[in-house]
């Protein structure tokens, strides 16, 4: 099935048919989890204008119908990463409606806080239910996927800077992050050898709906200094913004001899930098 049968459309003109050709990943399908808002819709975005076929993952419902609207010729398909029936109906959602899956990128998130010893075991097991679990769920349906097609593919996780540089009263996020860092490197090493590459984006402090206006005070409270301060507390002093992080994702999904790699963007600071 091609993606023009997929989708309904008519076979595209040769002039549009050479347009596309001329953008970086024409006729790839790329799967977005978090992609109704933050970073995820502004990694949908970045790879729909570099011709990519975008498939929204995400819970929240009408954010989703947002992103068909902005996004002309995307499939907004629901998806809670923390329910394994929900994710395996999702990505055969993105067979049925695109025609295929070239790349994951794996961004879906939520940013639990608390000082360790006192949060809940139940609340720790609920965030790496989702930020570490839901990459993996994530990950594995889509290798599922690249297995059936025989032509490799690509896994991209959006792993944070928490996942080096832990934050006070922050554990509740940072760990499972720290995990999922040493997830997409067990991506890598298992799997390369299928041709599926699993790389990582080491994401600064990025405004968001999960990193709200309210958790910037808490956040640099926290650290005994000023939001600006905090948002801009590079070597650049500049503040990071989704756009930022996003084009740091498709850079490296056009880095086809990349593996096992973590690109980190934040504006430079040495307590992130890998090593």
């Amino acid at each position: 099935m091609t993606l023009e049968e997929s989708s309904g459309e008519a076979a595209p003109s040769a002039g549009a048919a050479a347009g596309r050709a001329a953008s970086p990943l024409a006729g790839r399908v790329v799967a977005v989890t978090g992609a109704a808002s933050g970073i995820g819709l502004a990694v949908a975005r970045a790879f729909a204008a570099a011709g990519a076929r975008i498939a929204a993952l995400d819970i929240d419902r009408r954010g989703l119908d947002a992103v068909a609207v902005t996004l002309p010729g995307s499939a907004a398909i629901p998806c809670d990463v923390t329910d394994d029936a929900s994710v395996a109906t999702a990505f055969e959602g993105v067979v049925e409606r695109c025609g295929g899956l070239d790349i994951l990128v794996s961004n879906a998130g939520a940013a639990a806080q608390g000082a360790i010893a006192d949060v809940p075991v139940a609340d720790l097991k609920r965030s790496f239910d989702l930020n570490f679990f839901g990459h993996h769920r994530a990950a594995s349906a889509a290798v599922a996927i690249f297995r059936r097609q025989s032509r490799g593919g690509l896994i991209l996780f959006n792993i944070s800077n928490q996942s080096v540089n832990p934050g006070k009263d922050f554990g509740p996020y940072g760990i499972p992050k720290a995990a999922t860092l040493a997830l997409m490197r067990q991506y890598a090493l298992d799997h390369g050898h299928e041709g599926i590459r699993a790389n990582g984006v080491n994401a600064g402090r990025i405004r968001t709906g999960l990193m709200t206006d309210e958790m910037i005070v808490e956040r640099a409270r926290a650290r005994g200094i000023t939001p600006h301060d905090y948002m801009a507390g590079n070597l650049l002093k500049v503040e990071v913004s989704a756009a930022d992080v996003a084009d740091t994702f498709l850079h490296l999904a056009l880095m086809e001899k990349v593996n096992a790699a973590v690109v980190t963007v934040d504006g430079g600071a040495i307590a992130t930098a890998m090593r």
